[in-house]
């Protein structure tokens, strides 16, 4: 799935403990952005290394970005890699 993404957001070290636990991405925790990210559209959230975490919507354009609050949201959260084994950790308790 990453691979096809057209519009992508990296993470800083800070942010992606948070983004795996469920939260949505702040302007504050974003390192960078696909240039021209329309609101609204899909994104691959990665890490500072590349790494693919999960998924997302874009809550703001890449313009708008530039212009928000640190703690304005950035990424709405749909899935990631932490929820497997959240799901796996309710279950085994």
């Amino acid at each position: 799935l990453s691979q096809y993404c057209k519009y992508k957001v990296w993470l800083k070290p800070s942010a992606e403990m948070s983004f795996l636990y469920g939260n949505h991405i702040t302007k504050s925790g974003m390192a960078r952005i696909t240039e021209s990210t329309p609101q609204y559209a899909g994104v691959i959230v990665y890490n500072a290394h590349d790494v693919p975490l999960g998924f997302g919507v874009a809550a703001q354009s890449t313009d708008k970005c530039r212009e928000l609050e640190p703690m304005g949201n950035v990424v709405l959260h749909r899935a990631d890699v932490g929820e497997y084994l959240r799901g796996v950790e309710d279950d085994m308790f």
